[in-house]
């Protein structure tokens, strides 16, 4: 399975990479009370890098879930 991850980032990563680089443009970003403008490159890299922090440690606390509820049972 850790090949099957690996492989998936290393397709996905230089694909967001170029997709990045090929939309250079100044977009508007507006989320609740905050509105600015900046690069769509630099708003899919940190968009891309937080998904990876948050699902790496989602992934992380369900299966601390699951061994905890195995360990009960």
């Amino acid at each position: 399975m850790r090949w099957l991850y690996l492989t998936i980032v290393c397709v996905l990563g230089p694909a967001t990479l170029v997709f990045a680089l090929e939309n250079m443009e100044v977009v508007s970003v507006d989320f609740l009370w905050f509105s600015m403008r900046l690069p769509l490159a630099f708003l899919v890299v940190v968009i891309y890098i937080v998904g990876m922090a948050t699902g790496g440690h989602l992934w992380t606390l369900l299966r601390r879930l699951v061994r905890g509820a195995r360990q009960k049972a």
